[in-house]
């Protein structure tokens, strides 16, 4: 049997951070604490977002680590981070974060998966205000 894309311990829907970093720090912790990814990777979606920034919209960013991230990467995982109180993100107010870790090229799938659930209103509505960890998992289960 293979682990879920999205763990249930890797998803928190009343989540603080105290600034953009600490939140990608966040979504990478709970990457870690599922086994998905090694220590390393943490590093690399910081800088990831030092380059480039993974805000997408509509309160939503996907950290994720960049190239020489992916050896610390031992599987596809998501991690879904809430931040009610919102996170300031280069002048954006983010509420939702949702962290990748993808073997290969597999976060190009995971991203376009992403898009399309977020571009579907009802979807991107439960994502932001259900309290079910299940209702999360279930609509971004597939993502990966």
């Amino acid at each position: 049997m293979t682990e879920a894309v999205l763990d249930r311990r890797a998803v928190r829907l009343e989540a603080v951070a105290a600034d953009r970093e600490d939140a990608i720090r966040q979504c990478g912790q709970a990457l870690l604490a599922v086994g998905a990814v090694r220590e390393p990777y943490l590093v690399t979606m910081l800088e990831r977002e030092r380059s480039i920034s993974t805000y997408v919209g509509e309160g939503v960013a996907i950290p994720h680590g960049t190239l020489a991230g992916k050896d610390a990467v031992l599987r596809d995982a998501l991690s879904f981070l809430r931040f009610p109180g919102g996170v300031d993100w280069g002048g954006e107010r983010v509420t939702i974060c949702i962290g990748i870790a993808a073997t290969g090229d597999g976060h190009v799938a995971v991203l376009a998966e992403l898009a399309e659930i977020l571009l579907d209103p009802e979807r991107a509505r439960v994502l932001r205000e259900s309290g079910e960890a299940d209702e999360v998992i279930a609509i971004l289960g597939g993502a990966a």
